[in-house]
């Protein structure tokens, strides 16, 4: 039990950094593009405490933990104001898509940590995987990979959703706005009778192993 509790707060500790590293990129990178909205209002910032959305940071990554999906959610999204941008369509992508890329740098910087340290431990090093640093290296990989490939599905009103509606036009436009609103809840009932979400994360997951961990 004190095991699991360990493993939870791991979890918890690395999907909050996750959550607040995903915010402040699209903070940041909105005042780059001429938005100060943002950052008029301190989201950029890795304080937790500014990103905390109730149901998204909060409800459902202990509703993913029970089902096995894994630390699944969002934080409260970032405001961003397209008028002030200086060419909006290219920068509303462009800020969509920091967020999760900043989820992708995560990955590759502390993977390579968790390569390197237990490289150092050597080869079936007894414990290694048990310790707190192996286990919070790997959570904030596995976590930050789960983000970055959730935040990417074209479902309003996830990152995804951003640069799919730009590329639309006409009446197909306007289905996808109004199906959009419901967008969250069919991603989730897709999720519980195909484990929609298990599929794409299961060849990641595999992939960050290969890379990081064998």
């Amino acid at each position: 039990m004190s095991q699991r509790v360990g493993e939870i707060f791991f979890q918890l500790v690395a999907f909050l950094f996750a959550i607040s590293f995903h915010e402040a990129a699209h903070a940041w990178t909105a005042a780059r593009c001429g938005d100060p909205t943002a950052k008029m209002l301190g989201r950029i910032t890795l304080n937790p405490l500014r990103h905390i959305d109730p149901f998204g940071t909060l409800l459902l990554p202990l509703i993913g933990m029970l089902s096995g999906i894994g630390f699944i959610g969002w934080a409260r999204p970032t405001p961003v104001d397209p008028r002030n941008f200086r060419r909006p369509v290219a920068d509303d992508v462009l800020v969509s898509l920091a967020g999760p890329a900043s989820n992708i740098l995560l990955v590759l910087i502390f993977g390579v940590i968790l390569k390197v340290y237990l490289i150092t431990k050597g080869p079936g090093a007894p414990g290694a995987a048990a310790e707190p640093l192996v286990l919070l290296l790997f959570f904030s990989v596995e976590i930050n990979v789960i983000l970055a490939i959730f935040n990417m599905i074209p479902v309003p009103p996830l990152d995804g959703s951003h640069v799919l509606r730009h590329m639309l036009r006409g009446s197909a436009l306007d289905t996808y706005d109004k199906v959009g609103t419901y967008g969250l809840m069919l991603l989730f009932i897709a999720n519980w009778y195909f484990n929609f979400l298990g599929f794409l994360f299961r060849p990641a997951y595999a992939l960050v192993d290969r890379i990081f961990l064998s």
